[in-house]
């Protein structure tokens, strides 16, 4: 694309998406459906603003995880084979987007996004306490977390809010901590991804770059955030920000008209 289209209102406006894309996506997951339809808004065709969402997003989710480490909110060590399985997963998917017919997604998006916004809504247990396992660490580890990391590779928004609902309904584990490990593994495919679009060529920069400053000043405050506020309005804003994505989606794709 032409970088002359790209004026500084244009520039402006996806600096604010990504502020807003890392607050919430570092919170709840779903920032991608916010930052990934202001990148194509902008003018840059599909395949490149995937390539370029997954740059903005890198950086996002880097910054959330490392404070969580930071925080010791979560431990390298607990989380670095997911991380692995995560990120091999998102190469897996990044690679498999360049050959298949996408128009899939048009049905496991919404459905996704339904079923996280009605399990957080209506599920009783969704508080911040331990709960009983539902899968071994060892299935969840080679089935849920690449196959999570593979979507996120094909497309990517609403990725964090499906690996905090996985943490919580298949391992048990407290919101809040679920939501911290989330931030690791959504940063294991979004660099795994990034690291296939770069060598394609696919990143365009000036709108990766501005967009990367947003997403650091919105990751950093939520992050900062996670772990002062009550994990209930995590769980209502997992909540509003699931079927908030998928109206939006649905108006996209011209269900409304």
């Amino acid at each position: 694309m032409e970088l002359s289209t790209l004026s500084p209102q244009i520039l402006l406006f996806l600096f604010c998406a990504a502020c807003v894309a890392g607050f919430l996506d570092t919170l709840a997951g779903g920032g991608g459906l916010i930052a990934l339809p202001a990148i194509i808004l902008s003018g840059v065709p599909p395949l490149n603003a995937l390539a370029t969402n997954k740059l903005q997003g890198t950086v996002g989710t880097l910054t959330a995880s490392l404070i969580m480490f930071r925080k010791r909110q979560v431990s390298f060590h607990r989380v670095k084979h997911l991380m692995l399985f995560a990120f091999i997963g998102s190469a897996c998917g990044t690679i498999a987007v360049q050959f298949i017919d996408t128009s899939i997604l048009h049905v496991i998006i919404p459905m996704a996004l339904l079923i996280t916004g009605f399990y957080f809504l209506l599920s009783p247990g969704l508080h911040n306490r331990q709960q009983d396992e539902k899968m071994s660490k060892s299935t969840y580890k080679k089935t849920i977390v690449p196959l999570i990391g593979w979507y996120d590779g094909m497309f990517g928004p609403g990725t964090g809010s499906y690996f905090v609902l996985a943490g919580v309904a298949l391992r048990g584990l407290k919101l809040i901590d679920s939501t911290a490990v989330a931030k690791t593994l959504n940063f294991a495919t979004n660099f795994a991804s990034l690291l296939l679009f770069l060598s394609l060529g696919k990143v365009v920069w000036l709108v990766g770059l501005v967009m990367m400053a947003g997403q650091f000043i919105g990751a950093w405050l939520g992050a900062h955030f996670l772990l002062k506020i009550n994990p209930l309005y995590i769980r209502f804003l997992v909540v509003i920000m699931s079927f908030g994505m998928l109206v939006k989606y649905g108006f996209s794709m011209g269900w409304f008209n």
